[in-house]
């Protein structure tokens, strides 16, 4: 267990909205970074901001996915803003964005090796192109980090899937019901799942606790944490395009994080999805920085 020192924390924007649409989710650095969420992390440093092509809402007719060719030219230069964090020895803070930034996140990590993730998310995000209504990839990313999709989003310089089956648990998602009602792929049984049920009976920490054993039991070199705020309760974090009901509360998702966060093995972090036009006050970014900052800098009790 750990504190980050001063200036270990770089902070890189990556605003795409490639895989969604541009409803306001490509504000969500400046909203967080405007709300304090640098200056409460000591010593954090800007690592720079990777722009996105523009928006294209026609969907592609071989892949069935929106703006797949620029997804993946993102994904490279997203990889190489957060691999020269990485090389530099520091811990990456990534600001989405929509989900499909996890595709570049985790191609820095392969790149570099083996490495396992721990996905909170209020949906699974395990579409495949048939069967995602409008070609969404942020509702498809999860298949595709795990090599599940049209190969110019799973193939990646030869490296086959960024993240095995066995090096993924998924958490806090309550989308069961809906997603195979639409007809998505299941969640194969390699993939370690824990639903938002299996995370309350065995209490927010604890159930952190036994997802990063499993990640960090298995021979990886570490593992990414993807946020998608939509894990929290609706009540508290109606500022996302996607809603449903119930979820995390904010203590249950600071537990997750610091415990996630405060184990040496734990690499990097992005945060998608928070819609800043549906927050015109600012009273949901303030609590969303101040819960990242929190997790960031935490020290084990």
């Amino acid at each position: 267990m750990r504190t980050r020192t001063p200036g270990e924390v770089a902070i890189v924007e990556a605003p795409s909205v490639l895989g969604l649409r541009p409803s306001g989710v490509q504000e969500l650095p400046e909203a967080l970074l405007g709300a304090g969420l640098a200056d409460g992390i000591p010593g954090a440093v800007r690592a720079g901001r990777v722009e996105a092509p523009a928006y294209d809402p026609r969907r592609d007719a071989a892949t069935g996915v929106l703006n797949p060719v620029s997804i993946a030219r993102y994904s490279v230069l997203l990889a190489d803003a957060v691999g020269e964090v990485l090389d530099g020895g520091r811990f990456p803070l990534v600001l989405g964005g929509d989900c499909s930034i996890l595709l570049g996140n985790m191609l820095a990590l392969r790149r570099r090796g083996r490495y396992g993730l721990l996905f909170l998310d209020g949906h699974t995000d395990f579409y495949q192109p048939s069967a995602e209504p409008t070609g969404e990839a942020a509702s498809m990313e999860l298949a595709l980090v795990t090599g599940r999709g049209p190969r110019l989003l799973t193939e990646w310089e030869g490296r086959g899937p960024l993240v095995p089956d066995e090096d993924v648990v998924v958490f806090g998602f309550r989308d069961a019901d809906e997603s195979a009602a639409a007809g998505m792929q299941p969640l194969p049984p390699g993939l370690y799942a824990l639903d938002l049920d299996d995370v309350r009976a065995a209490g927010a920490a604890g159930a952190a606790r036994g997802a990063v054993d499993r990640l960090t039991g298995g021979g990886t070199a570490g593992f990414w944490v993807h946020l998608d705020v939509d894990v929290l309760d609706d009540a508290v974090m109606p500022a996302v395009d996607y809603r449903q009901a119930g979820g995390l509360s904010w203590s249950e998702l600071e537990d997750v994080l610091a415990t996630a966060l405060t184990d040496d093995r734990a690499v990097g972090l992005d945060v998608t999805i928070f819609n800043p036009r549906l927050d015109p006050a600012g009273t949901i970014a303030a609590r969303l920085a101040e819960c990242v900052r929190r997790a960031v800098v935490a020290t084990a009790a």
